[in-house]
């Protein structure tokens, strides 16, 4: 009798620590902004209207040196939602194995976070779409209960984050950046759309009134995104959840643009980093250490008092002994391209290794045809020899391997691979890659891509809307969605 009256004391005092600790333990929103690099104004972006991003920055912490793993969204993702790089856990190949059951000892992260007492949601009701885009190259479901063998539920529900729901974390997508037939509609909402005679172009772009014209949406974008980012602000203070919500912005990968989105140099790889939490964290900071988006996941589980798992390969960037010196990132298969490519970035250099330079960067790839204008109307000058030697680089050969030296060249214009200067920091990062990628190999070897439609769609479109193609080749974006569904309409 006394044993079960001590047992049920002691259950009782663990279940109230518990209980208390939970209390303690911060709220977290994980806000991931679609194809976006550091084109914020608080990182000195010029045109762009993003006050409530500029004062997040403000009342926390902005890294200026932060690295996703894969620029592209679904490998990029599933390595997130695992703290792992997507290599090492067979997800790297964009949007494949989607019916492949996730191989051991992996698991998402959110279903360790629910071990530990949080309530997991995904989305928001009063964003763009509802934000609840996850994307990961394994098995899933968004709600429902995670076992990795027949269940496969990722959070616990949708759209709304309650005081009750505490401790609870958050993944809430704002969309409205990604490239979509909605651009030309959010800049005519805006009130102060972006003039494109003021926007401040990269030099790899040639200097162009469509080029100007596009960056100009593109910001317009950020404008919205921006206030969509102070909604949720608003919202977190009316409910009285804002001095112990660490909320964490970032971008997916890089601008959906010229050495953007699907590369390995410094615009699809770098993204903007903020972390504000009243409770916890001093204002005005500015973080130059080196972050790999993995180290995000882990910095998560960290602030949850939750265990790191020995698989993953983020650390927690709160952890005193942290010092990650490089992010080693992969491009791989995307669409109908089946690149292979490795880099290394560090805080001086970038290094590249394209295991395929038969492939280059302007591969005509179908989905990039309808997305990207600076690309036909840089063809087109090309054509005419009107390009300028940086603006010539993404249309020339590409070759085996590529090393920058950020400090001096910062937009990755000059290649030092044969320079004799950088030979020792050449030889050193050829070998670190060649590691990282020895390291990293798939656990398995299964392989289930799928067929990007938006190949058929083209041919569709050059064969049976000659205009409209035509159109595009000008620099019009004719609208991909619209595309697609009057393919279907006429294939049925």
């Amino acid at each position: 009798m006394k044993k079960s009256l001590l047992y049920i004391l002691l259950v009782a005092v663990q279940f109230l620590m518990s209980q208390e600790s939970g209390k303690n333990r911060p709220n977290i929103i994980w806000v991931m902004a679609e194809d976006i690099s550091l084109d914020l104004a608080c990182y000195g972006t010029k045109a762009v209207n993003t006050p409530f991003l500029d004062q997040m920055a403000a009342d926390g912490i902005r890294f200026n040196n932060c690295f996703v793993t894969n620029p592209i969204c679904s490998p990029s993702r599933s390595a997130m939602l695992l703290g792992t790089h997507q290599q090492k856990s067979n997800t790297h190949n964009h949007r494949s194995n989607r019916d492949v059951v996730l191989p051991k000892p992996f698991v998402p992260f959110t279903q360790l976070l629910r071990d530990a007492g949080y309530t997991t949601i995904l989305g928001h009701k009063n964003v763009r779409g509802k934000g609840r885009k996850i994307d990961v190259n394994f098995k899933h479901t968004p709600i429902g209960t995670w076992d990795g063998e027949s269940n496969f539920g990722i959070y616990d529900k949708y759209d709304e984050f309650l005081p009750k729901d505490a401790p609870f974390f958050s993944q809430i997508t704002l969309n409205v950046t990604h490239r979509g037939d909605w651009w030309d509609d959010i800049r005519a909402q805006s009130k102060h759309p972006v003039n494109p005679d003021d926007v401040e172009l990269p030099p790899y772009l040639a200097d162009d009134p469509v080029i100007r014209l596009d960056w100009a949406k593109y910001l317009d974008q950020m404008e919205y995104m921006d206030a969509e980012v102070g909604m949720l602000f608003n919202e977190l203070e009316r409910k009285g959840l804002a001095e112990n919500t660490v909320v964490i912005f970032i971008g997916d990968n890089g601008r959906c643009n010229v050495r953007g989105k699907g590369y390995l140099h410094d615009s699809g790889l770098r993204i903007p980093l903020l972390v504000k939490w009243p409770k916890g964290i001093d204002k005005g900071q500015i973080d130059d250490r080196i972050i790999s988006s993995t180290d995000i996941t882990a910095t998560i589980l960290d602030l949850a008092q939750v265990e790191i798992p020995d698989f993953m390969t983020g650390k927690s960037f709160l952890d005193k002994e942290f010092d990650r010196s490089e992010v080693f990132a992969s491009r791989d298969l995307w669409d109908e391209i089946p690149e292979k490519s490795k880099a290394i970035t560090t805080d001086k250099f970038k290094y590249i290794r394209n295991f395929k330079p038969e492939i280059p960067w302007d591969a005509h790839q179908a989905y990039l045809e309808f997305y990207r204008p600076a690309v036909h109307i840089m063809r087109r000058l090309k054509e005419e020899g009107k390009l300028n030697k940086n603006e010539s680089i993404f249309f020339g050969v590409k070759p085996t391997e590529e090393l920058y030296d950020l400090e001096k060249d910062p937009f990755e214009l000059n290649n030092l691979v044969l320079d004799v200067e950088y030979a020792v920091v050449l030889q050193k990062m050829r070998q670190q890659t060649l590691d990282y990628n020895n390291a990293f190999t798939p656990v398995t070897e299964i392989y289930n891509p799928v067929h990007a439609e938006s190949v058929d769609v083209l041919e569709w479109v050059k064969k049976e809307k000659p205009e409209a193609y035509n159109r595009m080749l000008a620099g019009e974006e004719i609208g991909f969605h619209k595309m697609i569904n009057e393919y279907k309409a006429t294939n049925k």
